[in-house]
């Protein structure tokens, strides 16, 4: 890898940070055409409500915007994750010549890990995708996110039951719903909390 790989590799992971700073799986995607970035997108399906607002796609509608052509041809794209097969399929439309990935993905990954749809011969178009470098830092920070926001969310899960009991059995509140209690946690959390 070049130093200008590293480069984009580490804006994708800038990418990836303000994804999870969004509450989405953090993944992130920059697009270069002659050392020139044309192209980036983060992961946004929770909050656009769209399955499709990965990354890779994202980027690649901001690249084709950029260069105004569906074709980008002699492009590269630096993913943090491993491209799942809707992104691959993406990618080899759009003709783009690289994918160049930070970690593996072992549930989803359509470069290699679970399947390899940039190998497979009758498909049109081929694309050389690579493993890189900075994998260890991808994989190690994707972890690490992954893990950190679970444990959040079994932290919250534990203080709404715990709040939820309190409030039915001990103060005889007569309903209250788990929706009313993210609610109330995320703008009042200082008001439930207990001594």
């Amino acid at each position: 890898m070049t130093d200008e790989d590293i480069k984009f590799m580490r804006l994708a992971l800038e990418l990836a940070k303000q994804a999870e700073f969004i509450d989405e799986v953090p993944v992130g995607a920059v697009i270069v055409k002659d050392g020139e970035i044309i192209g980036t997108g983060m992961n946004s399906c929770i909050s656009d409500h769209d399955p499709t607002s990965h990354a890779e796609i994202k980027a690649i509608r901001d690249a084709a915007r950029t260069i105004k052509n569906y074709r980008l041809k002699g492009c590269s794209i630096y993913v943090t994750l491993e491209p799942c097969a809707m992104c691959v399929g993406a990618i080899q439309h759009a003709r783009i010549e690289k994918i160049i990935y930070g970690a593996n993905d072992p549930k989803t990954g359509a470069c290699g890990s679970v399947i390899d749809l940039t190998s497979i011969k009758e498909i049109n178009h081929h694309t050389e995708a690579l493993v890189a470098f900075l994998k260890m830092n991808a994989d190690k920070y994707l972890k690490i996110s992954f893990f950190q926001k679970e444990k959040s969310r079994r932290k919250l899960r534990l203080f709404l039951f715990q709040l939820k009991t309190i409030n039915l059995y001990y103060l005889k509140v007569p309903s209250i719903t788990e929706v009313d209690l993210q609610i109330s946690y995320r703008y009042s959390y200082k008001a439930l909390t207990l001594p």
